[in-house]
């Protein structure tokens, strides 16, 4: 039997970009109601349209609002769940409050020391430009060294190891003069939902999120392939940049038997500053890419109100070894700088590494997750993506199908009541589309028109696309509809994998 989708599967675009679950289903419910879709996400579901909620309400009542008016069946976990993240909440709020006055001391702290710092590097580059100068008088008495310190010249004026030491040396003098970095107040401990798919750990996570609006200033939800792709989108472009490249010999080769003027003590002194600051930044580059990305995930560091910040990570799973490094590396970093972390993922921490994929390294990774968050289980048995798939009387369904006739026909008549009121409004027609994707790509949209966007199978899941070619579509369309789906079989894996994603 073949069928007719008229939108996406959630799987396609929700899991693949992060955009929210309960969006995702509000669109697909009411596909002809597009106006509704600024109004509060809980609002439209399964053709309820209230009033605002209070701003108020934390998770656990916006959850038992929720079954009150039979948009969710009632479910004890994910209520002990909802209760447990609203108690967070109301954590969060003081913890907010310290956090501010932490960061008020940090920033003095971080003042006081980079001015110190800059003090002992202008002392550093004087003494050696001194000894630099020195040493071409030396080497200028004679014509064997004169002609050695020819071939030498473009040496770093300090080898790496060098700057290295000096560096070392140059804050443990910081950390006597200024002080260590002041402490954080403790974080309230975060949450680690996790269970079967369809028992409902992202929509709790997302009335977390929502519960936190105007509450925590500093929150983002991030979606694990889209955490992904923003690491290697960053790490491409610093290679763009030169930044990760090594630096060329090219001008050394080609000045080798140029004469060698003494420079003077203020062109030495800047000579050594540059080759630190260069150093700094390769080091940096290569060696901290990974702090940098959750320095930026959350994006509060140079904030000046300052705060607590909440990252809710959705879909936490270990694919290979770059994933095991990269999201150890950024998660214990958000959690040495006081967020706190809201995830959810289909295992536990400890099942997370199953492939034994750098073990020692995870492991102190697992450590942190257990220290710094609490894990709940919320569900094993029912799947409530097949329970709400299952239309209530009155409600438009999620597909036609069989293949043809009438399916053909409703379909297109659905396509003409989301479509033809804008296109009237606007006098425009419905027109081929290419959208950006990340890596200076493009995903061409075969049919579009102010947020509604129409494939075919073939033309969706057939073509060369990934997790990115699906976020940006996420992110450009409210509405997609998908005509002409097969029969899924193992002949076709590679379709039926890219469609369940």
């Amino acid at each position: 039997m073949r069928t007719q989708w008229w939108r996406l599967s959630t799987s396609l675009l929700q899991r693949a970009s992060g955009t929210s679950e309960l969006q995702m289903e509000l669109v697909s419910q009411f596909p002809c109601k597009l106006h509704l879709k600024t109004l509060p996400l809980l609002h439209q579901l399964r053709g309820i349209v209230s009033p605002s909620l209070p701003a108020k309400e934390g998770p656990l009542e916006l959850y038992q609002g929720m079954v009150a008016l039979g948009a969710l069946l009632y479910d004890a976990r994910q209520e002990s769940v909802a209760e447990a993240l609203s108690q967070l909440l109301g954590n969060m709020k003081q913890y907010n409050r310290q956090m501010k006055v932490y960061q008020e001391e940090l920033m003095q702290w971080d003042i006081k020391r980079k001015e110190m710092r800059a003090k002992l590097m202008q002392e550093e580059a004087t003494f050696e430009a001194r000894r630099r100068i020195a040493n071409l008088e030396t080497q200028g008495k004679n014509r064997l060294s004169r002609w050695f310190s020819r071939r030498t010249k473009n040496i770093s004026v300090e080898p790496s190891s060098g700057f290295m030491v000096a560096r070392i040396e140059r804050e443990k003098k910081l950390d006597s003069i200024v002080g260590r970095r002041p402490s954080a107040p403790k974080a309230p401990q975060g949450i680690y939902l996790y269970g079967n798919v369809g028992c409902g750990k992202t929509l709790l996570m997302e009335l977390f999120f929502k519960s936190a609006e105007g509450v925590i200033r500093h929150r983002r939800r991030v979606h694990f392939h889209a955490a992904m792709l923003e690491i290697h989108y960053r790490m491409h472009m610093l290679r763009n940049q030169g930044k990760l490249k090594p630096r060329s010999k090219l001008n050394q080769i080609n000045r080798v038997f140029e004469p060698i003027p003494t420079p003077s003590l203020e062109d030495a002194t800047k000579d050594w500053l540059e080759a630190a600051e260069r150093f700094e930044a390769e080091h940096q580059s290569e060696s901290s890419i990974l702090n940098a990305v959750a320095d930026e995930l959350i994006g509060s560091r140079d904030d000046s109100e300052g705060g607590a910040s909440i990252l809710c990570f959705d879909e936490v799973q270990v694919l290979d070894v770059f994933t095991a490094v990269a999201l150890s590396g950024i998660l214990v970093r958000l959690i040495t700088r006081g967020a706190v972390i809201v995830a959810t993922s289909n295992r536990a921490p400890w099942d997370l590494n199953k492939d034994g994929l750098q073990k020692e390294l995870f492991a102190a990774f697992v450590n942190e997750i257990e220290l710094h968050c609490r894990s709940m289980l919320v569900g094993t048995e029912t799947d409530y993506r097949r329970v709400m798939a299952t239309p209530l009387k009155g409600e438009l369904t999620h597909y036609f199908w069989p293949l043809g006739g009438q399916s053909q026909l409703q379909l297109e008549r659905l396509w003409d009541e989301v479509t033809t009121p804008t296109l009237n409004q606007a006098g425009s027609s419905i027109a081929p589309n290419f959208i950006p994707v990340m890596f200076g790509r493009s995903l061409e949209v075969p049919e579009s028109f102010d947020g509604v966007a129409r494939f075919t199978f073939e033309q969706a899941c057939s073509r060369p696309v990934g997790a990115a070619d699906y976020i940006a579509l996420a992110q450009h369309y409210h509405t997609v509809f998908i005509t002409d789906i097969p029969v899924l079989s193992m002949r076709t894996i590679d379709k039926l994998l890219l469609a369940s994603r």
